[in-house]
């Protein structure tokens, strides 16, 4: 059986791994977000059309039917935003949404903002979007799941106790904070009534999809040194961004997870907090930032950027088991001269062996840098006419550089992205189901 995929991001998110979900998923049935929030964003360019999604997976451009899986935390408002935004682009909705995935309150969106507020140097940086305290609910026991939403006899109850408790708590911090509880239920019954034609247990409807041998094409939110267990904590997200986190946000059992495919970034980016060894302040940053439009899908905010980082890459290659990497963003180092490449850290004058995972370990390491010959401009149709001619029709400097990261990592490079369109891609070694 050889029949499930999975696209994980290797470093801190944001490495394109939008286009390549969606272009794998022109050969699947079914594709699946497991983890996150409407904190992650993935964009997609087809046919001339931007799509920007939060939650929605992204096989919905190519009408696949699209799980979002008991992993995840949803914000009712904002998933339904993408399904209507999706139906005025005449896109059929083929979504199933877990009965047992966790609802997002205002009240939550409230405490993630005073929760960073208060945490000081420790804060994550995150979206305030409400995606920690909501796991935090999960993790405690008292969270409200979609199949509460859907059913408002249930729902009222646990609401109102949840309601009380986080609204005594909000008031110790903010006064002023007075909404009404009957205006929360009301709104969020309403939700539940929109969203309950696509309630299932997913997690059912996987393993038999399955074990009748469809396609299916699993999408990681975030990137892997974001995950909560074995990220840059406390610097990253509230769920496992990574292969780890597939069976415990679908219940596919690890045995039927076939492919890792891991998206590697030609540069690094990364939003948030905490230490970056690689970052760049210079004019080569905001040439990067602007060549690669490095905003943030959700928060529009500008991400930091820097030198490629193969060394936090070999730990995310590890902790995934990859089998074939894909390079996106080649077409945004287009002009800069020379490109760097980290290669390891450097801890008190030792080369270390792997990544250190402790964030108070990484302040205090110095990368290791080779250096690259850039290659030139050029313009977005001849990046497509490069796309349609091959690899071979790469500049040789980059030919370079992408063969360096071949050897470096000692993984097979499957494909190459120098655009953002589904045609700038470049397939050096197909990916099948």
């Amino acid at each position: 059986m050889n029949n499930t995929i999975a696209v994980i991001g290797l470093s801190w998110g944001d490495e394109g791994k939008g286009k390549f979900v969606d272009y794998i998923a022109q050969k699947s049935d079914i594709v699946v977000r497991y983890n996150g929030g409407n904190n992650a964003g993935h964009t997609i360019v087809a046919n001339g059309i931007k799509y920007k999604f939060k939650l929605m997976p992204s096989g919905a451009p190519l009408e696949k039917e699209c799980v979002i899986a008991n992993g995840c935390v949803v914000d009712p408002k904002v998933l339904l935003e993408e399904i209507e935004n999706l139906k005025n682009l005449n896109k059929q909705i083929n979504l199933k949404l877990s009965s047992t995935a966790h609802v997002i309150f205002p009240f939550h969106r409230i405490l993630d903002g005073l929760e960073e507020k208060t945490k000081g140097n420790y804060a994550a940086g995150t979206t305030k979007r409400g995606i920690g305290p909501t796991y935090s609910d999960k993790a405690a026991r008292w969270g409200i799941r979609i199949f509460d939403l859907v059913n408002p006899e249930i729902l009222k109850p646990k609401l109102e106790k949840l309601f009380k408790i986080k609204k005594e708590l909000i008031n110790i911090y903010d006064p002023s904070w007075n909404v009404n509880f009957e205006t929360i239920y009301e709104e969020y019954k309403k939700y539940g009534e929109q969203l309950k034609p696509y309630v299932i247990d997913t997690a059912f409807y996987l393993n038999k999809a399955v074990d009748d041998g469809k396609h299916i094409l699993l999408e990681a939110a975030q990137g892997s040194l974001l995950g909560l267990d074995h990220g840059f904590y406390p610097f990253g997200t509230s769920s496992n961004a990574n292969a780890l986190g597939i069976s415990s946000g679908t219940g596919i059992p690890p045995k039927n997870i076939d492919k890792i495919v891991g998206i590697v970034k030609a540069y690094t980016s990364r939003v948030g907090e905490g230490k970056f060894p690689t970052e760049l302040f210079d004019e080569t940053a905001d040439k990067i930032r602007e060549q690669g439009h490095e905003y943030g899908t959700v928060t529009g905010r500008p991400r930091r950027v820097g030198w490629i980082d193969l060394f936090n890459i070999k730990y995310g290659i590890m902790i995934n088991g990859v089998d074939k990497i894909v390079i996106t963003l080649l077409d945004a180092l287009e002009g800069i001269n020379p490109i760097k490449m980290c290669t390891g850290y450097e801890l008190e004058g030792k080369t270390l062996e792997s990544w250190p995972i402790q964030s108070e370990t990484i302040e205090n390491c110095e990368p290791i840098y080779k250096s690259f010959d850039g290659w030139e401009k050029k313009t977005r149709e001849e990046w497509l006419d490069i796309a349609k001619k091959g690899y071979d029709a790469l500049p040789e400097t980059m030919k370079i550089y992408i063969r360096a990261i071949e050897d470096e990592l000692k993984i097979n490079i499957a494909m190459v992205s120098i655009g953002p369109d589904r045609r700038e891609t470049i397939v050096i070694e197909d990916i099948n189901f």
